[in-house]
């Protein structure tokens, strides 16, 4: 059998906006209002205000992602944009020296100045704008900067991981509000880091370790400063 027919790759660095809000957003909602309601019981608050800081924390998280995420990948978009114009002005007004710019970086990769010159004429001929853009300027389809599609992930995620907590705001005993709550969030956390790695094709244990660790850390810290506060109070 060919090998043509048979191998076929399957890579995931498209994936990778979209990815990296989402697992971002998720476990940054699950983290802080996690520790925001823990945070708030450990101070001897009522179930009620927990439930409402709580929601309140979903909401302003939620809208904080997705403004930030927009604010920062627009930024990102900008700096494309300019440089695409940039290149497109460069290609009209002097196309002799951004082919042999193209050349070179063919030849820093490896090709002999023969074939790299070839490889520059054949694709400056069908896409030089499209040619210059990802191996000049290293911008492709795949890594480019989305703003509308961040911000949407990275809110929806954010809410998607404020809601376990939440729940379990509704559902858990008062007495054993706090260690439920850190307990199924840590299992929640487990699973996101799981998950999100193997979407992303890396080592599933590795991040599931490292998240895990640090929304301990963060729901710790809050319980103690929550703890504080209400024996000051």
């Amino acid at each position: 059998m060919p090998r043509s027919t048979r191998h076929i790759e399957g890579h995931l660095i498209s994936r990778i906006g979209w990815l990296r809000a989402a697992v971002l957003g998720a476990n940054d909602g699950l983290v802080s209002t996690a520790s925001l309601v823990v945070g708030v019981a450990a101070a001897a608050a009522k179930p009620a205000d927990v439930l409402v800081a709580g929601v309140a924390g979903l909401v302003a998280g939620a809208m904080s992602m997705a403004a930030g995420e927009y604010v920062s990948v627009s930024s990102q978009a900008d700096a494309e944009q300019a440089d695409l114009a940039r290149e497109t002005a460069e290609l009209h007004d002097d196309p002799d020296a951004e082919h042999e710019e193209l050349v070179q970086v063919y030849v820093r990769r490896g090709l002999d100045d023969q074939t790299a010159r070839r490889v520059a004429t054949q694709l400056m001929n069908k896409d030089a704008l499209g040619a210059h853009a990802q191996d000049e300027l290293g911008i492709s389809e795949a890594m480019a900067a989305r703003p509308i599609q961040a911000a949407v992930a990275s809110a929806s995620s954010f809410a998607a991981g404020a809601v376990m907590p939440l729940l379990m705001v509704l559902l858990a005993p008062t007495s054993l509000l706090v260690p439920i709550v850190v307990l199924i969030s840590t299992a929640c956390l487990a699973l996101l880091g799981f998950v999100g790695a193997l979407a992303g094709g890396a080592r599933p244990w590795r991040a599931t370790l490292r998240v895990t660790f640090w929304g301990l850390v963060a729901m710790g810290v809050t319980a103690g400063v929550g703890r504080l506060v209400g024996v000051a109070a």
